[in-house]
């Protein structure tokens, strides 16, 4: 008998790039899963999307609601055995009012929990970041693991890092407040990457994205990647293990400096990869290209810093194995040329 034995989870923001892994993957576990659109213009996409991997996804049913709006969530809900909270902004540039990004992340995530809760799920498994760990953490002198918070007081966190760590702490207090607790789990994972289902993509593949176009030169930047079918898998174990309920798990593989990435895509890609850049640029450089590009100012407060974190608690409790990262970061190469999202000589689907 299939895994998901006719039981129902909601993965909410189906358009999603991780959110479409998710759906592709318990589909396949044979779960009936239901998915929300802010746009009822988005199903279809979201169904070529997830029928480009699977053929159960008669399965599947699309509904429309909208983390701003508590129209429709307890309607959504109702009946599902799991919910994946995975809907949230990640923006490409970080906005000049935080709020852009804190009250959607927060707001969203207590509306879904909420109606949750309210609707007697079995689990439901919050899609945080390891960005709700490092801030402020960044010289603790360790791998950071889930005992580790992001210090909101502590000075430059990005917007995208306030709205992350506000809405996970929120979601943890309604959880002890409604007595649930054991109920919610949270999954954090690192930058997400790894092959298309469609043309959209997600800000996280941004890094493979401008290294295959021929940025310049790399800036002394390191991220700490993960394949998002891993993600997605570890996303399952938490909403099915009875001991993962009320705890959190990171998600990381490893971490790369931006120059690791390029030697990768070099060795993996040969000719295809000719315009990926060999120098480094200077910080005082990258400083003053962030004033101009928003994406850039996002990590100057990264350059030259590395974290790493411990990811014992999800392989040892859940039996997480994620895939060698040097095969995603291929893998993600091979999809953004054959999705015509990059053009780069010598390869099958560029664009000229």
């Amino acid at each position: 008998m299939a895994e998901g034995n006719g039981k129902t989870a909601l993965v909410t923001g189906g358009s999603g790039y991780l959110a479409g892994w998710c759906i592709v993957d318990l589909l396949e576990r044979g779960y009936r899963v239901r998915t929300t659109v802010r746009n009822p213009a988005r199903e279809r996409n979201v169904r070529a999307a997830v029928g480009s991997q699977t053929d159960a996804h008669h399965n599947l049913s699309v509904h429309s609601a909208d983390l701003l709006s508590d129209d429709h969530w307890d309607r959504v809900v109702e009946g599902c055995d799991y919910v994946l909270h995975v809907a949230s902004p990640l923006p490409a540039s970080q906005p000049k009012n935080p709020d852009e990004l804190i009250v959607p992340a927060r707001q969203g995530t207590l509306r879904v929990l909420g109606a949750a809760v309210d609707a007697g799920v079995e689990r439901v498994v919050l899609t945080s970041s390891v960005a709700a760990i490092r801030g402020g953490n960044e010289g603790l002198g360790r791998p950071l693991d889930e005992t580790v918070w992001t210090d909101l007081s502590a000075s430059a966190l990005t917007p995208y890092v306030q709205s992350k760590a506000i809405a996970e702490r929120a979601a943890w207090d309604l959880a002890a407040g409604r007595g649930m607790r054991e109920r919610v789990a949270a999954v954090n994972p690192g930058v997400i990457i790894g092959p298309l289902l469609s043309e959209d993509r997600s800000t996280s593949l941004q890094t493979i994205e401008r290294l295959l176009n021929g940025i310049p030169a790399m800036p002394r930047l390191g991220f700490s990647f993960v394949d998002v079918r891993d993600v997605a898998d570890l996303q399952i174990r938490a909403m099915t293990v009875t001991d993962a309920g009320g705890e959190r798990f990171i998600a990381v593989t490893q971490f790369l400096w931006m120059a690791e990435v390029a030697e990768i895509l070099r060795k993996r890609l040969g000719p295809a990869a000719s315009k990926v850049p060999s120098r480094t640029a200077p910080d005082l450089l990258v400083r003053a290209i962030a004033l101009f590009d928003g994406a850039v100012r996002s990590f100057t407060g990264s350059l030259g810093r590395r974290t790493d974190y411990d990811t014992s608690k999800a392989r040892e409790r859940l039996g997480w194995s994620p895939r060698p990262i040097a095969e995603t970061i291929a893998e993600t190469a091979e999809s953004l040329v054959d999705h015509r999202v990059v053009d780069v000589p010598g390869r099958a689907g560029a664009t000229s």
